[in-house]
């Protein structure tokens, strides 16, 4: 079976990181589904529009690889107060699914919902909520099948980690090397 990601977006999401998710894990063959929380069409943090695949609430039959959340306020939060996507994140996690968020949603949306790791980190305006600050200062983590990162600065790293957990090395480094990108890290 293919790889296959769920990235949901909400209203508010950083741009930045939903779109190298999105981009870099395309680049790399998974299938990629981008699923709104709310319309199909969201207003990001910075004014971008995206459309999204379908709505949410349409993939709560699915199995998904991987469930990717982007981080930017409010965008976190109405990620955070999604009920269908707390629950496909709590199967996924709950089935030994890969699972990942960035920016403000380790802390807003997994940590909210006891589905954060022990080990992870986010942008440092949430560091205080991290029950274990140890990785804060970490630019990705991985900690069992959850992988966190800081912010968009960080979003082309935690993309191409995504791609080594899930697909492995050797085609992460074939997506990064066109895209000038550095790899390994």
């Amino acid at each position: 079976m293919a790889v296959q990601i769920l990235v949901a977006i909400a209203d508010g999401i950083e741009e930045i990181e939903a779109v190298t998710v999105i981009d870099v894990l395309r680049r790399a063959g998974a299938g990629v589904t981008v699923a709104s929380v709310g319309a199909l069409q969201i207003t990001a943090s910075r004014g971008v529009k995206l459309i999204a695949d379908t709505q949410i609430a349409q993939c709560s039959d699915k199995r998904y690889t991987c469930i990717v959340l982007p981080g930017g306020m409010p965008g976190a939060e109405h990620l955070r107060d999604s009920r269908p996507l707390i629950d496909l994140l709590k199967a996924q996690k709950e089935r030994g699914g890969w699972y990942a968020a960035i920016c403000a949603s380790p802390a807003v949306v997994l940590g909210t919902h006891n589905l954060l790791p022990p080990k992870a980190t986010c942008h440092p305006a949430f560091v205080d909520s991290l029950p274990d600050k140890s990785q804060a200062d970490q630019r990705v983590v991985v900690d069992g099948h959850c992988v966190t990162s800081r912010g968009p600065g960080t979003a082309l790293e935690f993309a191409l980690e995504l791609v080594r957990q899930l697909m492995g090395a050797d085609k992460a480094k074939s997506v990064a090397e066109p895209m000038i990108a550095l790899w390994p890290q």
